[in-house]
Formats: C-alpha cells, sequence, structure tokens
C-alpha cells in the first residue's frame, strides 16, 4: 500500500520560508517521479513541482519558478519541498503525490493527506 506521509506546514509571515517533507513507503520510491500539488482555499488543485525518479530532472510551475526548489533522498524515501521568498498567495493545502506532472485541476490518484501552508502578516 502505497504510503504518503507529509509534514513541515504551518504559518509563516509574507518572505519567509518553510521546508515540507514527505516520507513515502509501500513502493519503490527510487523508481518513480514525485511531485507536489496545491490547493488554496476555494480554487482547483495546482500542479507545483515535479522530480524525476534519479532526481535529475526538475519542473516548477511559472508561479514557483525561483523561490521552490524540490529534491529527494532515495536512500531515506523522502521527497522535499523547499519554500522560500512565501508570498500571501502560496497559502495552500500542499500534497506529496506518486506522480508524474499533472495539469491543473487534475488531482493526482496517489497523495498523502496533505500539509498546510498559511502565509499571513
Amino acid at each position: 500500500e502505497v504510503q504518503l506521509v507529509e509534514s513541515g506546514g504551518g504559518l509563516v509571515q509574507p518572505g519567509e520560508s518553510l521546508r515540507l517533507s514527505c516520507a513515502a513507503s509501500g513502493f519503490t520510491f527510487r523508481s518513480y517521479s514525485m511531485s507536489w500539488v496545491r490547493q488554496a482555499p476555494g480554487k482547483g488543485v495546482e500542479w507545483v513541482s515535479t522530480i524525476s525518479s534519479l532526481g535529475g530532472v526538475v519542473y516548477y510551475a511559472d508561479s514557483v519558478k525561483g523561490r521552490f526548489t524540490i529534491d529527494r533522498d532515495n536512500v531515506r524515501n523522502t521527497l522535499s519541498l523547499q519554500l522560500n521568498s512565501l508570498k500571501t498567495e502560496d497559502t495552500a493545502m500542499y500534497y506529496c503525490a506518486k506522480s508524474p506532472r499533472t495539469s491543473d485541476g487534475d488531482w493526482p490518484r496517489e497523495r498523502g493527506q496533505g500539509t498546510q501552508v498559511t502565509v499571513s502578516s
């Protein structure tokens, strides 16, 4: 059974940083691309970032490019997302997903329960 458990969310002020983590189990982590998606209050799901199975290729949504960094540890089976220069519009529930890149509006089938990020002054 695929299990994805996110952590690291919280309440921060604009301009601050957070690091999200996702602990993966139940599948061969190093064999799959992994992604982060988010859902802001009252909005649909938005794809944020994807990393290839071995970490050599990464993709970012334009809205986070240059501020967020995705990485993975294929020994510890963890996925991370470093969020820098946070903006109020980054407020959302963030989900780790066993998935390649998805389209906005499409929920990855295998995902965690999410971790809340709130950016507010």
